[in-house]
C-alpha cells in the first residue's frame, strides 16, 4: 500500500523556520521524483520545489528561491523541505508528491498545514 505522510507543519511567526518531512512507503522511493506543492482555499495547487531521484538536481518556485531547500534521504524513504525566512504568504497546506521515472504513476500525501502569522 502506497503511503506518503507529511509532518512538521504548524504555526510560526514571520521570519521563522519550519522543516517539513514526507515519509514514503509502498513503492521504490529511489525511482521517484519527489516534490512539494502548496495550496490555499480557492486557489490552484502550486509547485514549491522538486528533487530528482538521486538528489542531484533540484528546482524551486521563484517565490521560495533562496529561502527553501528540498532534500531527500533515499535510505530513509523521506523527503524534506527546510523553510527559512517564512513570510505570511507562505501560509498554505503543503503536499508531498511522488512521480515515477519509470511508469505513469504518481501519488500524493494528505497535506500538512503551515501558518505564518504574528
Amino acid at each position: 500500500q502506497v503511503r506518503l505522510v507529511e509532518s512538521g507543519g504548524g504555526l510560526v511567526q514571520p521570519g521563522g523556520s519550519l522543516r517539513l518531512s514526507c515519509a514514503a512507503s509502498g513503492f521504490t522511493f529511489s525511482n521517484y521524483i519527489m516534490s512539494w506543492y502548496r495550496q490555499n482555499p480557492g486557489k490552484e495547487r502550486e509547485l514549491v520545489a522538486a528533487i530528482t531521484p538521486s538528489g542531484g538536481t533540484t528546482n524551486y518556485a521563484d517565490a521560495v528561491k533562496g529561502r527553501f531547500t528540498i532534500s531527500r534521504d533515499n535510505g530513509k524513504n523521506t523527503v524534506y523541505l527546510q523553510m527559512n525566512s517564512l513570510k505570511t504568504e507562505d501560509t498554505a497546506v503543503y503536499f508531498c508528491k511522488a512521480r515515477s521515472m519509470l511508469r505513469p504513476a504518481s501519488y500524493w500525501g494528505q497535506g500538512t498545514q503551515v501558518i505564518v502569522s504574528s
